[in-house]
């Protein structure tokens, strides 16, 4: 049998505005995930990725078309029932880490864990694990001021982990970044997806991180152009 896809994208328009100032932010894309696949959005500044993420991951919804994820269609729940999807099953990433600065690591981590209503011993040893597992178990106490770029945003990981999502969006989450620790970062990333079978959706500009994806979707004034293995689009002509 078939495994069904983890996230599907059907017919998915997003627009904004009306008349002369509307604005096509996506265009009938349409697309499968499937579980354990790290798959990369691609495409020049204003292409619509960040709309796209947002649709998929339940923070904004389609103007037409629909979003399923584990089946359950997420364009047609409310906002209690994504607000409980968002905690429980998605994790997210972003460009500008994110952290509440007067927190340590360690706290950072630990707000989606008390929003879940984990017991605090659960939460002590979920956030030693994820430290481990983001290499920063020596810096839990320090603040975000404190750490790094590549640091701070190992935290936005672990902080995304902490749930224990079935997919993780990462918008841009290496565009603050340095090449060297930009690709420490999307290798984190990868090693997430080899060993627990994370799902992953990222957006990114950089053509050298796209090479660590399972796939690549290319989009260009919200239209999907590109759906490929990185194996193909990297391959030479």
């Amino acid at each position: 049998m078939t495994a069904e896809p983890l996230l599907q994208a059907r017919r998915v328009h997003r627009t904004y505005g009306a008349g002369a100032t509307e604005v096509r932010a996506c265009q009938d894309v349409s697309f499968d995930i499937m579980a354990g696949e790290l798959v990369a959005v691609k495409g020049p500044s204003g292409s619509g990725k960040t709309t796209l993420l947002n649709v998929l991951g339940g923070l904004d919804k389609p103007t037409s078309g629909a979003v399923f994820l584990g089946g359950n269609e997420l364009s047609a729940m409310s906002e209690s029932q994504l607000v409980s999807i968002r905690r429980r099953q998605i994790g997210y990433i972003f460009q500008s880490f994110g952290l509440v600065s007067i927190l340590s690591a360690a706290e950072n981590i630990e707000v989606p864990l008390r929003l879940l209503g984990y017991a605090a011993k659960r939460r002590r040893e979920r956030v030693s694990d994820l430290l481990d597992r983001v290499g920063l178990a020596e810096h839990a106490n320090q603040r975000p001021h404190e750490l790094s770029g590549g640091q701070q945003q190992r935290v936005a990981i672990a902080r995304a982990l902490a749930g224990q999502p079935e997919l993780l969006i990462a918008d841009e989450p290496t565009g603050q970044l340095d090449s060297n620790t930009a690709r420490s970062i999307m290798e984190l990333i990868r090693g997430l997806v080899n060993r627990q079978g994370l799902t992953v959706i990222v957006a990114t500009h950089d053509p050298a991180l796209v090479d660590l994806a399972d796939r690549v979707l290319e989009l260009h004034d919200g239209r999907l152009v590109v759906a490929e293995s990185a194996e193909a689009d990297s391959a030479p002509a």
